[in-house]
This record gives structure tokens, C-alpha cells and sequence, in this order.
């Protein structure tokens, strides 16, 4: 489970900062090695709160034992 201080967007502002940051170039192999560590660790706690995240909704959605689930569409 993810940590109850975990804040996804936060994390996820952090990461994109992160590769901005790496993007430009200017970075020694050391900072670049640190960035890419502190990276990946933002990365895997965002992919396992978006899995929790989706698991609650199954689990939300379920009727009489029946998952409900339905395709999202973003079109009005």
C-alpha cells in the first residue's frame, strides 16, 4: 500500500521537475545518476497509488458481486 503521506501530485509536479532538470543537459554524471534514482523511486510510488486508485473503483463499482465496470469515454 502506499504511504499515507504519499501526495501523488506532488509527486508527480517532483518528477516532472526531475526530467526538465535532466533534459538541459548541464548536470554532472553524479547529479544525474541521483536525479534518475529519486526518479524512478516518484515513478513507482505514482504507478502503485494509480493502481490502488483503480482498484477502489472496481471495488466501488461492483454490484451484487458483478463488476460493472464500463468503458470510459472522455466525449460528451
Amino acid at each position: 500500500m502506499v504511504k499515507k503521506n504519499f501526495r501523488f501530485e506532488e509527486s508527480l509536479a517532483e518528477l516532472e521537475q526531475l526530467v526538465e532538470r535532466m533534459e538541459q543537459g548541464h548536470l554532472s554524471l553524479e547529479e544525474s545518476l541521483k536525479l534518475f534514482e529519486r526518479g524512478i523511486e516518484l515513478s513507482r510510488g505514482c504507478q502503485k497509488a494509480l493502481k490502488e486508485a483503480e482498484q477502489k473503483v472496481q471495488v466501488l463499482l461492483k454490484e451484487n458481486g458483478e463488476a460493472t465496470l464500463q468503458t470510459f469515454s472522455d466525449e460528451p
